[in-house]
């Protein structure tokens, strides 16, 4: 009897070491990241891309499969996650956002980015107004919705298979989410990093490699263009779950609906017409992004000129210092470098003119009483004046507007 009990002790002890598995440290390490990327991946492409924005649509073996997994590894409920993430556009940056840091603090969103879901997810007024179009089969009703379920499963599994260890790699898979969805992308994807687009929000692309997060570290591009499958849009950025999704499109799972537009170029119009004034509207936000680099570059100019004439080192300062807000919108420069900008308009003429043109070519679009052809004589008046201003990036970008084309 002695001897029975000892050998159950000893089987004990050790699959609560080393599990049914036995694997090396590792295996563990590559279960753990291969599984959580997988979660990353269904986030961004099943709940992010494909229900939120329906920017694609998934066939039966993805979308079930995606949904299975998101109940055992995160518990999380289709219907709510799409509701809060519709929310969070529609109200983005504002008081009713759930989880903006512009307005609840980076700190807050960081530390408590799951609790803010949680706290969203109770409200029956958001799920009603944003959760509309969401799996509501017998599954969806009597399976995926109960949270609790699907991780007391995971942790079931982890600990049979990898022992004791088990229960750290589900802590690992829990928090996975909270961390990098709610708390980086949710906080720092507004608060810090680089804009290829001045959205009218706060949003930033983190990096311009999205791995990790499964592409959602380009999170300007996605705010510009929320209903796009792709998140990447310059030739440097790379955005895995495109990737996946370009493979699951090849095998017949998968068809993109809508892709970041184009702006194309042709022939130089001799004048800009209705045609030309659809493409800039339509592709506003980089014809923008163009102009930026324009006004960049007669910066560029106007400090070559200052050191050229050996200005005061405060001259060149306060240019440079200006530089950093002079593509933003007005209403988007901080209160506290307004004047420094204002200064640096008033010192330079060049720079002035440029952005009170900027303005005016942003009215293009935000002007809604106007007709078609009284914004294409606009238009057409602007790139006359830009011609015409002997600014040569202005000339440049006037002239390469002629030639867009939709």
């Amino acid at each position: 009897m002695s001897l029975d009990i000892g050998l159950i002790w000893n089987v004990a002890v050790d699959w609560m070491a080393n599990g049914l598995w036995d694997l090396s440290w590792w295996q563990l390490l590559l279960y753990t990241l291969f599984t959580t990327h997988i979660t990353i991946a269904a986030v961004t492409i099943f709940l992010h891309r494909s229900q939120a924005h329906r920017s694609l649509d998934l066939g039966p073996i993805p979308s079930h499969f995606f949904r299975f997994w998101l109940w055992l590894g995160t518990g999380m409920v289709t219907k709510e996650w799409v509701a809060i993430h519709r929310k969070h556009h529609a109200k983005c940056e504002t008081e009713d956002d759930p989880h903006s840091p512009q307005t609840r603090g980076l700190g807050k969103v960081m530390r408590e980015g799951a609790e803010l879901y949680r706290v969203e997810a109770r409200n029956q007024e958001t799920l009603k107004k944003y959760g509309h179009g969401t799996p509501d089969d017998w599954m969806e009703r009597n399976i995926y919705r109960h949270s609790v379920l699907g991780p007391s499963l995971m942790l079931i599994l982890n600990v049979a298979l990898f022992g004791v260890i088990g229960l750290t790699i589900w802590a690992v898979q829990m928090v996975w989410i909270p961390f990098w969805a709610a708390g980086v992308v949710n906080g720092v994807g507004h608060f810090w990093g680089y804009r290829n687009y001045e959205a009218s929000d706060a949003s930033t692309n983190l990096v311009p490699w999205g791995i990790i997060i499964g592409g959602e570290e380009l999170h300007n591009n996605h705010h510009t263009y929320p209903t796009s499958a792709k998140f990447s849009v310059k030739p440097y950025e790379f955005d895995i779950g495109w990737a996946y999704i370009s493979v699951m499109q090849k095998l017949g799972w998968a068809k993109v609906k809508k892709t970041p537009p184009r702006l194309r170029s042709g022939a130089v119009k001799p004048v800009a017409d209705e045609l030309t004034l659809e493409a800039i509207i339509a592709n506003r936000y980089e014809v923008m992004a163009r102009y930026a680099r324009g006004v960049r570059a007669a910066v560029q100019q106007e400090l070559e000129g200052l050191k050229a004439r050996k200005a005061q080192q405060a001259d060149v300062s306060l240019l440079k210092s200006a530089q950093r807000w002079l593509h933003r919108d007005a209403e988007k420069v901080p209160a506290n470098a307004a004047g420094q900008l204002a200064q640096a308009r008033a010192a330079h003429p060049v720079i002035d003119q440029m952005l009170v043109m900027r303005e005016e070519l942003r009215q293009l679009w935000l002007n809604t009483t106007l007709s078609r052809e009284q914004l294409t004589g606009q238009l057409q008046a602007w790139c006359q004046r830009a011609e015409a201003s002997g600014i040569a990036a202005l000339k440049d970008f006037s002239i390469r507007l002629r030639a867009v084309h939709a």
